[in-house]
């Protein structure tokens, strides 16, 4: 077993005191006065630096001695929603169509302004947006498969078409009529040991997979949207229900290869690119030189490399296992000690060396 590398201890604790959710996965902070370990992101009051130590996974710190925050549960993929949340979460899923109120979840013994500040912090939207935007989502759906856009809103919990024709209005930019040619793409979070990911599907394939605090996200987005003529509702579809499954067997070491569809819009180049990073075989890596040669473009290195920075669908096309033609780690859109991190998993390195 590879021994997962640790950036430099500066670095962690700056990470640390900062509160970067980019070095989630990469180390956890264990506090040598408490006896505890924690993510890098946790809301708890910071130790003195002298009172830190740095892991590289929750496993290495328990066999140290330490044992897990009761805040911000290090033990579980960050996002893991709270058991307290779970008997919403369950209905929501058994009747996405429904109209959630404050009186129903305080039937449900549920605080609304907790639930909001949740959904707030791992949605970006409270959690009656959310409601809206799923209930929105479906009756897209149906208006684009060819139901009136009064039986659609009706079905959907909206009370008056007035009503259901601003919602639609406000939060996909047109009026039901003209979203009829739109393409729904569907989004949800998927958790993993490096950080929570947004997932995004068609009913025909997989779309987006990113990490989420990645900054090019919001371009990416809006790329997607255009190349698709698309618009993105939360909710969930066998696609993403198909990733999620791949992608949890990735990570524990159960799947080496991918076969959830693919809806990868792009140009002829960069279609050309991504097909040949998806084989670039686990556990190997391969150089941009080597991409650009075998697309049949072999001065094309910076195309070759902006092609593999514009890659939407991370993990599942490869694009951590290119590297500089030196051996190096060059840039990656989810962090490089990601990069690092995803390598040392598939056994790309060798004694510190990258095995190429």
């Amino acid at each position: 077993m590879i021994r997962p590398t640790l950036p430099p201890r500066d670095e962690m604790l700056a990470a640390s005191l900062a509160k970067d959710a980019s070095y989630d996965g990469v180390f956890v902070t264990a506090v040598v006065t408490t006896g505890i370990f924690c993510r890098p992101t946790c809301p708890a009051r910071k130790p003195k630096p002298e009172n830190m130590e740095f892991y590289a996974s929750a496993r290495d710190a328990l066999l140290a001695g330490y044992r897990p925050c009761s805040r911000c549960r290090p033990m579980e993929p960050a996002g893991t929603s709270p058991g307290w949340l779970s008997s919403l979460l369950r209905a929501l899923e058994a009747d996405p169509a429904r109209r959630w109120r404050d009186a129903d979840l305080r039937r449900l013994r549920l605080n609304p302004d907790r639930v909001r500040r949740w959904f707030q912090a791992h949605h970006g939207m409270t959690f009656h947006a959310y409601n809206r935007a799923r209930r929105l989502g479906l009756a897209m759906g149906r208006i684009r498969g060819g139901a009136g856009v009064a039986s659609a809103a009706y079905d959907h919990g909206y009370e008056s078409l007035s009503g259901f024709n601003e919602a639609f209005q406000r939060l996909l930019g047109s009026s039901p009529r003209r979203s009829r040619g739109k393409l729904p793409v569907v989004v949800e979070r998927i958790l993993t040991p490096l950080g929570p990911m947004l997932a995004g599907a068609t009913d025909g394939g997989l779309c987006l997979l990113e990490f989420a605090e990645r900054r090019m996200l919001e371009t990416q987005l809006k790329r997607l949207r255009a190349g698709l003529n698309a618009t993105f509702v939360p909710g969930t579809n066998a696609i993403l229900a198909q990733a999620g499954r791949e992608i949890e067997e990735y990570f524990t070491d159960e799947r080496r290869d991918f076969s959830v569809p693919l809806l990868t819009p792009g140009t002829e180049f960069q279609s050309r690119v991504w097909e040949r990073l998806r084989r670039v075989p686990y556990g190997t890596t391969a150089t941009y030189t080597e991409i650009a040669r075998d697309v049949g473009h072999p001065d094309a290195v910076r195309a070759v490399a902006r092609a593999n920075g514009d890659n939407r669908i991370a993990i599942v096309i490869p694009c951590h296992r290119v590297i500089g033609s030196e051996g190096q780690l060059t840039g990656y859109g989810g962090g490089l000690w990601r990069k690092r991190r995803l390598l040392e998993h598939e056994g790309a390195f060798a004694q510190g060396t990258l095995a190429v």
